[in-house]
């Protein structure tokens, strides 16, 4: 049998980009996924622990791994006493009870001279899965590299290079008593594989919480193992007959497996096949960093990928799966060996292959300026289906993120699933317990946050950072802008005698509508709209909820269309405005802007200047579309929604002005506007 994944495995194809008809195998994918859309809701996150300080033995000459410490994960050690457990990369596993860390176990010391934590971002002490009965058995799991004399005196059970610079080895610990706060007792080494580079080792081990004792599921442990760092010139994701590059599923209470320590269940998907590791659970990864089961639902395996150059990936995990790497990138073809480090388009055979696609995920956006293969600076972290009860924003919504820089995003697990097309990630924003608006890097200090999730045994989720050490609990959610605006409302604002025009020649007012007929023209002084009109009617508004229809009737032939709603308005250079245009690829398009005599300012989170492009763009057509616009003066938030999205367009903080009139307008372009409802703090 051929060592591939066959097509008759049990993977599942997704809806990928598979070659159209005119497109050329050979171009490269620009810009192979919609950037995560703004969900305009928050995690209120509460500090709760700081795990000490550690350095990596001997002095690291990354500085990626020069952080406060290396803490990993977080879970709740399944014995009722709520104590939670983290480890951390540099040799120690903590033990957090009521906010308090204490050291539970010091594996590097007992590991010794051969316990490695210093070169590679995924050496040292990788993780810690305690068994379902731990409470009974004492036992618990770890994995963690090593070097030195280990690769002459210590042999690999499974296949492994022969030039391996690394081990990873997987240890059952038994406590003495569960109940210590301290471990004592014995371990004996499970399993160990060696890899080639000190990157993509094991990841992960875990058990499926899900699984009852009477399942065949139960007490079986899945181990995470990447592909040693070489999968972007080599097959071996792809060789059955290695343990690199897959999912592993063995049973610790076993015997028939290679080395007599563990079992080999006889329900994996390829046990009995000639030539393949009965192993084996699933293929075809470089980096398997974080799994996690949903805990309602139906129960899926999520996993979460870190990709090459382009695509970070989640797939949803099933028996025999062959995610593609290193064919494939998430869901594009990949070249090994392509000195540009880019994606391509699938051929239109590609259902042959039997890969199984992701359900979520992003990319790397790379800048126009970068080396086509440096490193992106982007690595997703795997998280957890919300399934707690204290959260209700958050049922339903697999919480996963982006650890370098500390962006935490969200899909909808209804929406994961494979086979479909992949589901939309939002970006979730992050608040403090005073309703401050904050960023993981403004949390630490740093820009590099290596930031991870962890959940208890309640499905509560936890956020932690390396650059600080520091566990934030997630205690609630905010919607942005959601303010109050109320007393004071006005509607009906058509006549002319309604509105202060800058030139009022240009404008008509036919009944339903507010028409800027003609264009405006530059005036003197900062640079800003050229033709707007402000509401007279009614008062001065504090914060503010604006609500119309706009319609562009420049002809859709001409680019850089646009139309304004102002808001703010104190003076002809004071005043904010919405800019909504057909073009987000250039900075006084399709965004939110601030004119404080001077030019304009762009204010939106969205903007990303240096790829140059925004939101996507508001008005595209020549049809009518709803418009709401959202101040809330206090917190300075403003929030623009397009055609009833629930979710916001653009946000952003700014508290220039607290309070100003409303209008209408535009930079050089013609439009119209009707049914305005204007509803807030009467001023």
């Amino acid at each position: 049998m051929s060592r591939r994944l066959l097509s008759g495995a049990l993977a599942i194809v997704v809806t990928a980009a598979v070659l159209t008809p005119g497109a050329r195998a050979d171009d490269p994918v620009a810009d192979p996924m919609p950037t995560p859309t703004a969900s305009g809701l928050g995690l209120v996150i509460e500090e709760v622990a700081q795990i000490p300080q550690s350095t990596p033995v001997p002095p690291p000459t990354d500085s990626r791994l020069k952080q406060w410490n290396r803490i990993n994960f977080l879970g709740e050690i399944p014995d009722g006493s709520g104590r939670l457990f983290v480890p951390d990369m540099n040799g120690k596993l903590y033990v957090v009870e009521h906010g308090v860390p204490s050291v539970y176990l010091d594996l590097g010391a007992v590991v010794g001279p051969d316990f490695h934590n210093h070169k590679g971002l995924g050496s040292g002490f990788g993780f810690v899965a305690f068994d379902p009965q731990f409470r009974r058995n004492g036992k618990f799991y770890t994995v963690h590299t090593e070097t030195g004399s280990a690769l002459t005196t210590k042999k690999p059970d499974l296949p492994s290079p022969a030039d391996a610079q690394v081990h990873g080895v997987i240890t059952e610990w038994t406590a003495s008593d569960p109940h210590a706060t301290t471990f004592s007792g014995t371990h004996r080494e499970l399993l160990r594989v060696g890899f080639v580079m000190f990157l993509h080792g094991f990841q992960q081990i875990g058990f499926n919480p899900n699984a009852r004792f009477w399942d065949d599921d139960y007490g079986l442990l899945y181990i995470a193992t990447g592909d040693g760092g070489i999968g972007y010139v080599s097959n071996v994701p792809q060789d059955l007959a290695v343990p690199q590059g897959k999912i592993l599923r063995i049973d610790p209470r076993g015997v028939n497996g290679s080395n007599g320590r563990y079992g080999i269940p006889r329900d994996n998907p390829f046990v009995g096949k000639p030539g393949v590791l009965g192993e084996i659970y699933a293929v075809g990864m470089r980096d398997p960093y974080r799994f996690s089961w949903d805990t309602g639902g139906r129960h899926k395996l999520f996993l979460g990928h870190i990709g090459e150059k382009a695509i970070e990936s989640i797939y949803e995990v099933k028996p025999g799966a062959n995610f593609g790497w290193s064919e494939r990138e998430g869901q594009f073809a990949f070249h090994r060996g392509d000195p540009s480090c880019r994606v391509y388009p699938l051929p239109p055979d590609d259902a042959k292959n039997g890969y199984t696609y992701p359900v979520a995920g992003f990319d790397h956006n790379r800048l126009p300026t970068s080396k086509p293969c440096s490193d992106s600076g982007n690595a997703l972290m795997g998280g957890f289906v919300y399934r707690g009860w204290k959260i209700p924003a958050l049922h339903g919504k697999y919480v996963y993120g982006e650890g370098v820089k500390g962006l935490v995003m969200y899909a909808n697990e209804r929406e994961m699933r494979a086979g479909a097309p992949m589901a939309t990630t939002h970006s979730l924003m992050l608040y403090d317990k005073s309703g401050k608006r904050v960023t993981m890097q403004q949390l630490v200090g740093k820009d590099r946050v290596d930031m991870r999730f962890g959940q208890d045994a309640r499905g509560e989720l936890y956020i932690l950072a390396k650059a600080n050490g520091k566990i934030w609990k997630v205690v609630g959610t905010r919607t942005f802008a959601s303010c109050s605006t109320w007393h004071t409302r006005v509607g009906g604002a058509t006549r002319a005698a309604d509105w202060q025009p800058v030139t009022p020649s240009l404008w008509e007012f036919p009944g339903r509508e507010v028409v800027l007929a003609r264009e405006g023209a530059e005036r003197p002084g900062p640079r800003r709209p050229y033709e707007y009109a402000v509401l007279q009617k009614g008062p001065a508004f504090g914060s503010v909820r604006i609500d119309a229809s706009v319609r562009l009737d420049t002809p859709v032939e001409i680019s850089n269309r646009d139309v304004i709603i102002v808001f703010g308005y104190r003076s002809d250079t004071e005043f904010y405005y919405v800019h909504l245009s057909s073009d987000n690829k250039i900075y006084p398009h399709n965004g939110i802007f601030v004119v404080n005599n001077a030019d304009r300012k762009r204010l939106d989170d969205q903007w990303d200047e240096p790829r140059s492009v925004g939101a996507l763009p508001a008005v595209t057509d020549a049809a009518w579309h709803d418009v709401r616009v959202k101040h809330c003066a206090a917190t300075g938030e403003i929030a623009v929604y397009m055609d009833g999205s629930s979710a916001p367009l653009m946000t952003a903080v700014d508290t220039t002005f607290s309070s100003g009139r409303v209008g209408f307008g535009s930079f050089d372009n013609i439009g119209r506007l009707r049914d305005l409802r204007v509803v807030g703090e009467g001023q």
